[in-house]
């Protein structure tokens, strides 16, 4: 068992450091903000596996049950109705002691996420139902008063952090102030109608929040100031209890109004906490998420985060390192769904890696806090195909173009599923000292095909060294000339789903 990490003081300056050295300190502003920079770590890792658990995976329908269970005549609230009860007798609040993990091993599931090439882990630290999955300082309704009775993200980090990995939190805090709003209504028809929901009764009000007038309820600009402070508590105890290198918003900085202001006093908090930790070295990433509609979701700028996009994909090369966070199933445990095929989630990943990205893909546990056989499944065949093909991944930098083929991808959140990669297009990345260029193709083109690669024209082929096959031994025969780069591929494939070659240069290429 490894001993708790000692907290650091509110009142402590953020520019001192344990051997008294001083280092320069980011204020609540854009333009200090703008001053970070992506650590390293991050940009190696290229894979980091999400975690959606928590009381949503009890129900196994709908990833905003606590918000559509109180939306009279949804099919989640009729879902309700007839399976716990009428949300007057029985609310979100009531799943609460149903939820115990009683079989959540998180070194077990650590090592199944590190098998499958996963280099950090994210799981979620609140939703938008507002449960603390901590021991909250700030909020008695979290999973160490309540429900499993563990400190459950204490126990992610501790397993994460033995196992060589990183360790991040997601906080859907912000959020939850307009989630909770309905369970304060009532039925307009029916038998039921105009007797209040459990929200209504002032004794939960910390759980669902105090209720505010109906036209401020969608993602409100401008919270009371209560709101504000809780959320900054909050996210400040999260983080100092556990130390995370990573901290996720689901959306822009909060709040809008004030141009993102609280929110920017918790990430330079924040960046400073992270250089304490570090012995001066900021090794935090701070993702953020950059919504059509600013002026509900909260502001953001690409030079003092890392951008996250759910779902998404870029056109082309991002000149700032950024996260695609999208699941292999459902957010939240729902058996009824399919799980994305492994081809998939590696031409998912190739394109994001060429394209200066990071994946986080998400991997839900059951109620009880173990994964279902097709997502162990999944996570082994996306291992096997890391083991061969980590060193076109991991480690590496986008080259001058991320990739050629007629595919083109549609840029924007929401769209992941629709890549629809084939076997005709090719994704570049290379190594960080510019020697090592990596062609991965999408599919296997056949046993002693010949590979064109154009973006590898040239008049000299004494520039390279030579050309092989990840997971083949032994070089490959190949011709270069001013229409591309020609390879025969070896007669048996060497793995599955994408196939990586390796051109080594004899000095840095372009």
């Amino acid at each position: 068992m490894s001993v708790r990490l000692p907290l650091l003081a509110d009142n402590q300056a953020p520019n001192q450091i344990g051997d008294g050295a001083t280092h320069a300190s980011f204020e609540p502003t854009w333009d200090s903000l703008s001053q970070y920079s992506c650590p390293e770590w991050f940009r190696d890792a290229k894979l980091g596996i999400f975690v959606c658990w928590n009381l949503h995976s009890l129900q196994g329908v709908d990833d905003w049950y606590c918000f559509n269970m109180y939306r009279e005549g949804h099919p989640v609230y009729k879902h309700h109705v007839a399976t716990y009860g009428h949300p007057s007798k029985f609310g979100f609040k009531d799943f609460i002691p149903l939820w115990k993990g009683e079989n959540f091993d998180a070194d077990d599931l650590v090592r199944q996420f590190k098998n499958a090439g996963a280099k950090y882990i994210v799981p979620i630290a609140t939703y938008h139902d507002n449960f603390d999955c901590w021991n909250s300082k700030h909020h008695k309704w979290n999973s160490l008063n309540m429900g499993p009775k563990k400190d459950i993200i204490g126990l992610w980090a501790e397993a994460t952090r033995e196992q060589g990995l990183r360790f991040g939190v997601t906080t859907h805090l912000a959020r939850s102030l307009c989630w909770m709003q309905d369970s304060h209504g009532s039925d307009k028809e029916g038998l039921l109608k105009g007797v209040p929901y459990d929200g209504a009764d002032p004794k939960y009000q910390e759980f669902y929040h105090p209720p505010f007038p109906p036209a401020q309820r969608h993602y409100p600009p401008d919270p009371p100031q209560a709101w504000k402070d809780q959320w900054t508590n909050r996210i400040k105890d999260l983080c100092q209890q556990h130390r995370p290198d990573l901290l996720y918003f689901d959306g822009g900085l909060p709040f809008p109004k004030d141009d993102g202001l609280v929110g920017r006093k918790v990430v330079a908090w924040y960046y400073n906490q992270n250089k304490q930790w570090h012995d001066g070295r900021l090794e935090a990433v701070m993702n953020v998420k950059k919504w059509p509609v600013a002026k509900n979701h909260g502001p953001f700028s690409a030079d003092m985060c890392v951008r996250d996009m759910e779902k998404g994909l870029l056109g082309g090369i991002e000149e700032y390192p950024w996260q695609n966070d999208t699941t292999v199933s459902s957010w939240f445990y729902q058996p009824t769904k399919p799980v994305r095929s492994v081809n998939s989630v590696v031409d998912m990943l190739i394109d994001i890696v060429a394209k200066n990205g990071n994946l986080l893909l998400n991997v839900p546990p059951r109620p009880d806090g173990t994964l279902d056989e097709a997502h162990k499944k999944h996570l082994v065949e996306l291992g096997q195909w890391m083991k061969v093909n980590g060193e076109a991944i991991y480690a590496t930098r986008p080259w001058k173009q991320y990739g050629e083929g007629p595919t083109t991808v549609a840029e924007g959140h929401f769209g992941d599923n629709k890549l629809g990669l084939t076997a005709k297009d090719l994704r570049f990345t290379r190594s960080k000292d510019g020697r090592i260029v990596y062609a991965i193709l999408m599919d296997w083109p056949g046993g002693g095909a010949m590979v064109d690669i154009k973006a590898l024209a040239g008049t000299d082929a004494a520039e390279i060294k030579q050309v092989t096959l990840l997971g083949h031994d032994g070089p490959l025969k190949w011709t270069r000339d001013k229409e591309g780069l020609h390879v025969s591929m070896p007669t048996d494939k060497p793995c599955e789903h994408a196939f990586s070659l390796r051109v080594e240069f004899m000095k840095e290429t372009e």
